[in-house]
């Protein structure tokens, strides 16, 4: 089973040397142990557009869908047999890139 674990972030810096260093560390652990899919940090919020094109004509505006003190900063993707394995793999993620990371299950 594949899940998605999103790294929350709550503040405008990048990940540290040491902080790159130890998620290059897990990043290479998910490749040996056969749970790496995918994975990558993302730009920050101010950098985002989002597209609504639920009423026929595509709205386009620049920023973030949300207004928040936390945000997306990067995810894994990774391939595990159980919850409890994503879990575990999700709490060496947090630790390794020095953030609160959510895991969710794909359907």
């Amino acid at each position: 089973m594949q899940y998605l674990i999103s790294v929350i972030h709550d503040q405008a810096s990048l990940a540290t040397p040491d902080e790159h260093a130890a998620i290059d560390v897990f990043n290479d652990r998910l490749q040996a142990g056969g749970h790496w899919v995918f994975a990558d940090g993302l730009a920050s919020p101010e950098t985002a557009t989002v597209i609504d094109n639920r009423s026929g004509e595509a709205m386009v505006t620049d920023g973030p869908f949300l207004e928040s003190k936390e945000y997306l900063a990067g995810f894994w993707i990774i391939e595990a047999a159980d919850l409890d394995v994503a879990l575990k793999l999700a709490a060496e993620g947090s630790k390794a890139c020095n953030r609160k990371v959510e895991v969710r299950p794909f359907l």
